[in-house]
């Protein structure tokens, strides 16, 4: 069954593929391999959140029509981080022995899935890194750094927890 995911896209560093705009559409590219882009936001430069000792952030969100289930999915966009040169383990590790606010820092690539037409999935475990999927993203709609670029190219999709769309969620974060 063709499902169409919204995922988030975010990155504060440069790399070997050029700056932050250049790590954005490398991962496009990936991404584009797991299905058909239907759409891709402007890219909005916005400040760290949480951990804000660190550059500001570009970020942008797109929509992939896929063949893949959302925890098949999820781990393909681990992958591209991976293959990108994100190493969640390795920051986690070495926040937590620093003390240091980890996931949350500087990064080449952030690919978040935050919302798959309308599944709802409390939680899946059993990923190569541990991760737990969580559809809809629960920090989603606490993000304006998502939902502006996502209001963008998907004001109607819902959120099937709340029933509200993209546009109402955003209304109701910038009142």
């Amino acid at each position: 069954m063709r499902r169409i995911a919204a995922i988030a896209l975010g990155s504060n560093l440069a790399s070997q593929w050029g700056d932050r705009e250049a790590n954005l559409r490398e991962a496009i590219a990936r991404v584009a391999k797991l299905g058909e882009v239907r759409a891709v936001s402007s890219f909005h430069d916005t400040a760290p959140v949480g951990f804000i000792e660190q550059p500001n952030f570009l970020n942008g969100t797109m929509l992939l029509a896929t063949e893949l289930e959302p925890v098949e999915l999820m781990r393909a966009l681990l992958a591209i981080e991976r293959a990108m040169g994100r190493d969640r383990a390795a920051v986690s590790t070495d926040a937590a022995q620093s003390g240091a606010a980890p996931i949350k820092g500087p990064r080449i690539i952030d690919l978040d899935l935050l919302l798959m037409d309308d599944v709802v999935l409390a939680c899946a475990r059993g990923m190569e890194d541990q991760t737990e999927l969580t559809l809809p993203h629960p920090a989603m709609a606490e993000r304006l750094f998502v939902l502006e670029p996502l209001a963008e190219i998907a004001p109607a999709m819902v959120d099937p927890l709340s029933g509200r769309t993209v546009a109402e969620l955003l209304a109701r974060l910038i009142q």
